[in-house]
């Protein structure tokens, strides 16, 4: 069953947090454009009648104040813009002398003039008398006195300015709005491409932990989110194999705990039906039963220094002991069990002392274990050979079996908990994962060679105290 989560996702945060000020961004633009735009545009046409006008009181400089119609009707006949803009000449009262339009009609209102003759800036836009949107601008005519004797008018309608600068705005909004699409679109996009294997990713996360470790996320990307899938899919994986691994464990333990005890009862109840009648029953089912319970023991001490591994609670009784000693008592152990299973037990005991500061019993609980194995995955015929180099401070304890040996791919991990190479041999899977913990925390090594079907060697390597009084602090 896949959950949905509803929460405020990223594509929402990413609206507001991010297309928002995108949008204010875009929105001031056009703003400030639309302002350019109208003021480029009444700029140039500001400055083009300026230009006229300046260009008219340098073609009359020299004529007199009497002739100013005339000169007047013969340049506005002349004037090549009249489709652009009208031109009107003033008397000094502000009376329309001549007017590019042909009608000498004056306006009642001449703010531009009115401007003009207070000797401030002679603009005007606005509205004409008929309702128009103009731009006015009046230039003075004076004579060298300085006396003002009339005025040269333009008038340009703003109607044609105002459809372009309308015409631009619409322009720009429709690409503004375009930008935003195309951001808008890109980014639920993106944020969909992030979104989607997250919550992928956390329905993946609620099926593990709810013990279904078989679904995978498919991987669309290669991106950082593609290597997060990728991982969460390993993860996966993993929990799948320590599942299988627990699953072996707990059926390979189950099942070492019921033969001895099944043992145990059958041999209890047998002998409890002899007792007065066959004594040497009694003995034999006495004798197993004490060799089950001591099965169990070690079984059970086994988990039990799993457990401490695990929680980090893994003591040592720290203090010099000899390993030759200690080997030489764990070898002893099997010497009657590997007669009995008709395999050669070669020890090549040294007689001299090697001191070593660490736990004599955990040290002789790892040799044990690694005779036990030995012997276990070994065949009748088979040979075991122990043996020790002391080179380096070091003191090397090896012990080689030509046993079934262990696949190339098994022999990486059966140091790890749970695992277990074969599984038709008895055992928890977890006797060499606590030897190998226990070595590491003695400052030494546990290393395994093994070909299949030839057999294995396991040597296990331990610092050795330089002087007899010296102890090597861990």
């Amino acid at each position: 069953m896949e959950h949905i989560i509803k929460f405020k996702s990223v594509a929402f945060k990413w609206v507001l947090n991010v297309f928002l000020v995108i949008f204010f961004i875009v929105f001031a633009f056009e703003i400030i454009f639309g302002v350019f735009i109208n003021s480029y545009y009444t700029t140039e046409i500001s400055k083009k009648s300026k230009e006229y006008a300046q260009s008219f009181v340098s073609s009359i400089k020299t004529v007199l104040p009497e002739n100013l119609e005339v000169t007047a009707k013969d340049y506005c006949e002349k004037f090549e813009h009249k489709d652009k803009m009208e031109l009107q000449v003033l008397n000094a009262e502000g009376n329309v002398l001549v007017s590019t339009s042909g009608f000498e009609f004056t306006p009642s209102s001449m703010p531009d003039f009115e401007k003009a003759m207070a000797g401030q800036t002679a603009t005007f836009m606005g509205k004409s008398t008929v309702g128009e949107s103009i731009l006015a601008q009046t230039e003075l005519l004076t004579t060298k006195e300085g006396e003002v004797y009339g005025a040269v008018r333009f008038v340009v309608s703003l109607k044609e300015a105002n459809k372009q600068i309308f015409i631009t705005c619409i322009i720009a909004i429709i690409i503004g709005g375009l930008l935003l699409t195309v951001i808008g679109f890109s980014g639920l996009y993106f944020t969909n491409s992030i979104v989607r294997p997250i919550r992928s990713v956390s329905n993946m996360s609620r099926k593990i932990a709810m013990g279904d470790f078989n679904s995978r996320i498919e991987i669309v990307s290669n991106n950082e989110i593609g290597e997060l899938c990728d991982s969460i899919n390993y993860m996966a994986s993993e929990l799948q194999n320590a599942e299988n691994l627990k699953n072996d464990f707990i059926s390979s333990v189950s099942h070492e705990l019921r033969t001895p005890l099944t043992a145990i009862r059958g041999w209890a109840e047998t002998a409890k039906y002899s007792v007065g009648f066959d004594e040497e029953t009694v003995l034999k089912g006495l004798d197993v039963v004490l060799k089950e319970s001591e099965r169990l023991h070690h079984l059970v001490e086994e988990l039990l220094d799993f457990s401490r591994m695990r929680s980090d609670r893994l003591s040592l009784d720290m203090a010099n002991f000899n390993v030759n000693t200690i080997l030489n008592e764990a070898v002893d152990m099997y010497r009657e069990l590997a007669k009995k299973q008709s395999v050669d037990l070669v020890y090549m005991r040294k007689n001299d002392e090697v001191l070593c500061f660490g736990d004599a019993n955990r040290i002789k609980q790892v040799f044990i274990n690694v005779i036990d194995n030995a012997l276990k995955y070994n065949q009748a015929g088979g040979q075991i050979l122990i043996e020790q180099i002391l080179e380096n401070d070091c003191i090397q304890i090896s012990v080689s079996d030509t046993g079934v040996g262990i696949a190339a791919q098994d022999l990486d991990r059966v140091k790890e908990k749970f695992y277990k190479a074969n599984k038709q041999v008895r055992g928890s899977g977890i006797g060499l994962a606590v030897a190998d913990e226990i070595i590491k925390q003695h400052n030494g090594l546990l290393l395994l060679e093994s070909t299949e079907g030839v057999g294995t060697t396991v040597k296990i390597v331990l610092p050795v105290l330089k002087d007899e009084g010296e102890s090597n602090e861990l």
